[in-house]
Formats: structure tokens, C-alpha cells, sequence
């Protein structure tokens, strides 16, 4: 292909010759998704990255040797399954299977040299089109996470990063169900499994955020073995803004794990768009029940966006279903953010609303799901009973911190937990602090 060298070489009919590599179209065949139906675990991710992008068409391929089929597509009325899909040399995914594993992305179709002539640019109206490999256990390339302009695009780092995501989330998924196939036994008998799909829901590190002092921790309930749905995260939605989220889906399992990676998607997604949390949090109210995953689990979670100022932190938080976020002042005064909210994912219409809260130097903001006000030790006292470590318990380990940072912060209250408790986790407890250096 003019422009375009694949490190494998290529086939007399000069597509790449990675194409018809075996071991490549045993994964493909592995993943048992071709020919297969339209299912909404890859339709929503194929949906957002058309929203999330601006573009007409997403599509989520698997490619053989001779054609791309596409197990998820938006933006085209291809109702059968026999309709969805293309010939290999009609499709740009051979670009990421011939360039093994790298992404590839062109702006103008037409006047790139790499796909000038390639022959789908026109009928296919294809503007510019960028796309993420799909990857199987091995490494194998298996298709693509791709979407389609029908204009030229100029792509934005953050769109990219997004499909890569996407991309990662699917290869997740094909390959999370030829493990759970393989094994014969649902995710809830494999712990080892089970909490490795629980890391996956959590940012292994907070993305530091220039001018301030963050940490997180999360303590699984004690013989847990089914992957749960507490989750948090840390990021930033655009120009000088941050978001911050704690979220804890109902129930347990795979279908509890769907409704948290569906909710942390959208929540990135969203905050790019909007920085009121309470409209952030409607649109995934909507996207909870469109969506329908997780088997009519509902949701509960803060978020708050925020963003340093020359006196600390001003920002916004709302609360759907969730305890509210605490804020420890510098002299150890506690302080509770937040107004009661609906919780997520049942209701059509929700009543939530923003509160705005700020920060000064040496203030900390703490985040937390109910393991945290609801933590009873294993055993009982001698008159019977097992004291519950509630709201107020926690605002006063939270006040005995001042003066600690952020992980000492996260530290100290998870041993004034595992004190109440005997070291015995009744439920999953996860804690995410944000402070304000006393120097800010």
C-alpha cells in the first residue's frame, strides 16, 4: 500500500500477509463472535465512541482473511447479521492487523496517500477514520474499535485516547469470556479472577493533579469472591477543570461489574461535555436505563468537578443515593458536602442537585462508599451485640487527622476500621481523599 509499510510484508494480493497468519485466525475463531448478533455490551461502547467523537459511524470489528464483520455498528441499517460486514480489502481494519497492533488514523481519506486509492473511500463516504486495535490473549490483532467521519477530521489526542480505551474495554470483554468459558465456571468461583476484573474497575494510581495532594485505597469484604461494584476515579474533564467520582453498583458478579464499566465510561465521556455533576449524573441516569445492562441494578455515587484556584479549590458535588462527601478543615473541624439525590439506573426522572464547596490550604475533601458507616465486627460483644462504626464515627476519625495529607489521611482511617472491626471487612470500603497543601 502506498505510504504504508507492514512489518510482516505482504500477500500476492498485496494486502498484508498477517492477515492469514494462523495463529492470528485461531484467536479470531477463539473469541466464538463471528456471524453472532448484535449484543449491547459492544453496541453502547460502539454508540459512545460516536458521541464521544462526533462521528456518523462506530463500528467494532473482527477480521479474518478475507472479510471484516462487524459485531457491533451504529450508524448503518444493517439489520442482519449477514449485512454486517465487508470484504478484507474494503475495510481499513488490515491497516491495524497488517501494522500489529498499532493505531491508525488518517483526517482526509481522500487525499492521504496511504488511502487515496483505497477502493471504499468513495462509496463508503468515508471523510477521515480512526482507529484502535481489538487484541486477544496473545497479542493476536482480532479486528478493530474504529469510528468513521464522513467529513475530513481532525482528530483530538483526547478522541484517540478514548477509542483506545474503548478498544482495551472490548478486548476485555472477548477475552474475559473465553477465560470464564474455558474455566466452566461463572466469575463468582474464581476469586483470584474476580478481584483481578475488580482492580481493572479501579485506577491502579490517582492521576496526579498539579497543586494538590490525593490518595485512594480500596479493602475488599473479607472472603469475597464475586467482583463487586464499588468504584472511583480521578481525572480531567477539560482546560483547568478535574472530576472526581465514588460510585457503588448493587449486587455482585459480572452483571454488577457491566453497570460500573458502563458508569465510568460515561462518566469520562460526559464530563468533556458538561461540568454541572448534576446533569453528568442525569445523562448516566439515562444511559443506565437505555442501556439496560446489569440486570436492573441501580447505582449510587458522588461527583464533584473542581479546579484550583489562587485560594485553594472551588468546585461543585452532587450526591445521587450516596452518603454525602466530608470536608476536614485545616483546624480539624469536619463538615458534610452534599444534599440527598436519587440513586441511578431506575428511575426515568431523578431530582439532584449541585452544591458548590471550596477548599482552602490544608482542607481535605473524602469520598467513601457505605462499607465505611456500616462496618460491624465479625464477632459480637458479650451482651450481643455488633456496634455499627457509623457517619459520626467517620467524621470523627476523619477530624483526628488534621494536619495528615491525603495518604495518611486514607491510611489512618482504614486501621481505625480494621480496629472496629477486628480486621474483618463486612462489606467492600473504599475512601478517595483530596487535599489542599497547607502551602497552596
Amino acid at each position: 500500500m502506498p505510504g504504508v509499510t507492514f512489518p510482516g510484508g505482504v500477500r500476492a494480493d498485496g494486502l498484508p500477509t498477517a492477515l492469514s497468519d494462523p495463529a492470528r485466525l485461531a484467536a479470531v475463531a477463539a473469541t466464538g463472535l463471528m456471524d453472532t448478533g448484535p449484543e449491547p455490551e459492544f453496541e453502547s461502547l460502539a454508540q459512545m465512541a460516536a458521541t464521544v467523537t462526533g462521528c456518523g459511524r462506530a463500528f467494532i470489528t473482527l477480521v479474518d482473511d478475507r472479510r471484516s464483520f462487524w459485531k457491533a455498528c451504529v450508524g448503518v441499517d444493517a439489520p442482519r447479521t449477514d449485512e454486517r460486514q465487508n470484504g478484507v480489502r474494503d475495510s481499513f481494519c488490515y491497516f491495524l492487523v497488517g501494522l500489529e497492533g498499532a493505531s491508525f488514523a488518517v483526517e482526509d481519506a481522500a487525499v492521504d496517500p496511504r488511502t487515496r486509492d483505497h477502493p471504499s473511500v468513495a462509496p463508503m463516504k468515508i471523510g477521515a477514520w480512526a482507529g484502535h486495535p481489538i487484541l486477544g490473549p496473545g497479542g493476536e490483532v482480532l479486528g478493530s474499535m474504529c469510528v468513521i467521519d464522513e467529513n475530513p477530521h481532525v482528530w483530538k489526542p483526547q478522541e484517540l485516547a478514548m477509542i483506545g480505551t474503548m478498544a482495551r474495554s472490548v478486548s476485555n470483554e472477548m477475552n474475559l469470556r473465553q477465560s470464564l468459558a474455558s474455566a466452566q465456571q461463572a466469575l463468582a468461583a474464581s476469586s483470584e479472577l474476580a478481584r483481578s476484573l475488580q482492580d481493572s474497575l479501579l485506577p491502579p494510581v490517582l492521576r496526579p493533579v498539579p497543586g494538590l495532594d490525593t490518595a485512594a485505597s480500596y479493602l475488599p469484604a473479607a472472603g469475597g469472591t464475586e467482583v463487586v461494584g464499588d468504584f472511583y476515579d480521578l481525572f480531567r474533564a477539560k482546560g483547568s477543570w478535574w472530576c472526581t467520582v465514588m460510585g457503588d453498583v448493587c449486587g455482585k458478579g459480572t452483571e454488577a461489574a457491566k453497570v460500573t464499566a458502563l458508569a465510568r465510561y460515561t462518566l469520562r465521556a460526559e464530563a468533556t461535555q458538561q461540568l454541572s455533576p448534576a446533569t453528568v449524573l442525569t445523562h448516566l441516569n439515562s444511559a443506565l436505563l437505555d442501556q439496560r445492562v446489569g440486570g436492573g441494578r441501580f447505582l449510587t455515587a458522588v461527583y464533584a468537578t473542581f479546579r484550583l484556584t489562587a485560594g485553594g479549590l472551588a468546585g461543585r458535588l452532587c450526591t445521587a443515593g450516596h452518603p454525602p462527601a466530608l470536608v476536614r478543615r485545616r483546624d480539624g473541624r469536619v463538615q458534610s458536602v452534599g444534599r440527598p439525590g436519587t440513586l441511578l439506573g431506575v428511575l426515568p426522572e431523578v431530582r439532584l442537585t449541585d452544591v458548590r464547596f471550596r477548599l482552602a490550604a490544608g482542607d481535605t475533601l473524602l469520598l467513601y462508599t457505605d462499607g465505611a458507616t456500616e462496618a460491624r465486627p465479625r464477632a459480637a460483644a458479650p451482651n450481643g451485640v455488633r456496634p455499627l462504626f457509623d457517619e459520626d464515627d467517620l467524621a470523627a476519625a476523619l477530624a483526628a487527622t488534621h494536619g495528615a495529607d491525603a495518604t495518611e489521611t486514607v491510611r489512618h482511617l482504614g486501621q481505625v476500621l480494621a480496629e472496629h472491626t477486628g480486621g474483618w471487612a463486612s462489606d467492600d470500603t473504599a475512601l478517595l481523599a483530596l487535599r489542599v497543601p497547607p502551602t497552596a
